[in-house]
């Protein structure tokens, strides 16, 4: 006779047969081919990145064509090696990223790392902030949609998560700008702080380039306060887009833990129905959420280069859209490469987390 197991995760592990555990490989094992994989998995990214930015030509012709005489482009695409065969060019490039060098951007000569660390900082503040608004919005609403579901609270916060990754994020960002600054006056409009705060924060020693992180630091509150006033319209255009998803999450896999026979045996005890959706069914919920998260990041860098040209936040999307602009090739190519890197960083980051949370999670 067979028997079915309807129990948590960390219940239910206990219950299984002792062979199982050994079918999938141990967690060592796990961590190591994720950790393995994201080296292929840069070096397609870098590839595809390369050979797509050179399709319109070499990146000095796509900067400076038109701006320059023809004998001085040509002098200069010769000496920074562009006329030679693209896999030679190619090869080369790998090489560079292997010692760390990106290249110099065309249109301000600056090292490419020199600007990825300095713009780097204030995306990698606005995705933390984003995700914070995400995580505070849309898992308490999923379990008010799971604990009232097929009511009207329920209808009204499935229509709530629609409109929050259906909307564009720069759409959002002007209606957040329109209300809380423009009619209201509430919050500033643009940027990461007035200028006497960023002057502060980027004076102190050793500053993180994270404005709430060095205002804390410095246990300058004033600074503190205008940053996280700053901050307020361009994390909830962000963090909206994602909270969406999580609601939607956690309200399906809440409503499916809800029907197990633990929930259903702990109802028929007298335990509520808030402490069975809080403390029984709230767990099992969160373990696709953190598996969601690490593609979620990609989202999240993708919706920063909206959301920074919207409210003037001079982080990495803001740079890349300047540098689109101006046709310089190499420096796009620096950020993206960047970016591909964190996603792929962050992926096996958030695949760990999952592994430590449930032991199934294995190959």
């Amino acid at each position: 006779m067979t028997t079915l197991i309807d129990a948590p995760p960390s219940d239910a592990d206990g219950l299984l047969p002792a062979t199982k555990k050994s079918s999938g490989g141990g967690l060592g094992q796990y961590i190591l081919i994720r950790f393995l994989l994201i080296f292929p998995t840069i070096f397609i990214l870098v590839t595809m990145v390369f050979f797509l930015m050179r399709i319109t030509g070499d990146p000095i012709t796509a900067a400076m064509g038109g701006r320059l005489p023809a004998d001085q482009l040509q002098e200069r695409i010769q000496a920074a090696g562009y006329d030679r065969p693209i896999l030679v060019q190619y090869f080369e490039y790998l090489g560079q990223l292997a010692t760390g060098n990106f290249g110099r951007t065309l249109t301000d000569n600056r090292a490419v790392v020199e600007m990825l660390t300095t713009y780097g900082s204030a995306t990698l503040e606005l995705s933390i902030n984003a995700l914070l608004v995400a995580l505070l919005v849309g898992i308490p609403l999923g379990l008010v949609a799971a604990h009232r579901r097929d009511k009207a609270a329920d209808a009204v916060l499935r229509v709530f998560a629609i409109l929050c990754y259906a909307t564009p994020v720069f759409f959002a960002g002007m209606l957040l700008k329109l209300t809380f600054s423009v009619w209201l006056g509430w919050l500033p409009v643009a940027g990461r702080a007035r200028t006497s705060s960023e002057l502060a924060l980027t004076s102190l020693e050793a500053p993180t380039g994270i404005y709430w992180l060095d205002a804390l630091r410095s246990g300058n509150m004033a600074a503190l306060s205008d940053v996280l006033a700053h901050a307020v319209l361009p994390a909830v255009a962000l963090g909206l887009l994602t909270a969406g998803i999580f609601l939607r999450l956690v309200r399906t896999n809440v409503i499916g833990t809800l029907g197990r026979d633990y929930v259903e045996a702990g109802r028929s005890r007298g335990v509520s129905e808030f402490r069975l959706v809080t403390k029984h069914a709230y767990k099992p919920a969160l373990i696709p959420i953190i598996t969601v998260m690490g593609l979620q990041i990609a989202v999240m860098l993708g919706g920063a280069v909206l959301t920074e040209k919207t409210f003037e936040w001079k982080g990495l999307g803001f740079q890349l859209a300047n540098y689109l602009t101006a046709r310089d090739f190499v420096a796009v190519q620096g950020i993206v490469v960047l970016l591909a890197i964190i996603v792929a960083m962050t992926n096996f980051i958030v695949d760990i987390i999952a592994a430590l949370i449930d032991p199934r999670v294995r190959y």
